[in-house]
């Protein structure tokens, strides 16, 4: 059985991906670091990398930095999964211009997920994970704590289906994706419900 961390296996990688997005605010790399260096430590994420055709062992750790991300596209690792598996994970920032924010995604590839045993819930066309689901709002807390953000979301694919200013400051009512809201400084967590 192939292993769900190996990074040059491209059956790892594929399939889409499992995502916390989150939504930064308006371009300011300070605020992106700040999010990247609280998602990593959140995370635990083992090594920080800039390419995928090689194992870890095999080439030089990167800086986990705003500089690194430009440089590489994505940045990579190994996280261990709440099911105990290790797995292959990265995380891309999309840098907003002057009138859009930015946003930091960090996600498993769904490959990775299938191999370490989380299967697609029954009847959906698309993968959802209440155990990831769970796991990725408490990495979302967490770095919250450290460094805020606007909005995050969690779900197959997650990036760019909505902004902050579409919830408007309330959770809504039906979820296809699940919300981490901030209120009056509190994260609130809305999980999917359809």
């Amino acid at each position: 059985m192939t292993s769900p961390a190996a990074f040059r296996d491209q059956g790892n990688w594929c399939n889409g991906f499992y995502e916390l997005a989150m939504e930064v605010g308006s371009r300011d790399d300070g605020r992106v670091q700040a999010v990247l260096s609280a998602l990593w430590s959140a995370a635990d994420v083992r090594g920080c990398f800039g390419r995928r055709d090689r194992e870890p062992e095999e080439q030089d750790l990167v800086p986990c930095t705003v500089g690194s991300l430009a440089e590489f596209g994505h940045l990579l690792g190994q996280v261990r999964l709440p099911t105990g598996e290790l797995a292959v994970c990265g995380c891309v920032a999309v840098r907003g211009g002057d009138e859009s924010s930015d946003w930091l995604d960090f996600y498993v590839p769904v490959g990775a997920l299938e191999r370490a045993g989380l299967a697609y819930q029954d009847g959906r066309p698309f993968f959802r994970s209440a155990v990831m689901d769970e796991w990725l709002a408490a990495l979302g807390t967490e770095i919250f704590k450290e460094a805020p953000f606007a909005l995050g979301v969690i779900g197959f694919e997650v990036s760019g289906c909505t902004d902050a200013s579409t919830p408007a400051g309330e959770l809504p009512t039906t979820r296809d994706i699940g919300y981490l809201l901030p209120q009056g400084g509190v994260l609130r967590y809305g999980a999917a419900n359809t």
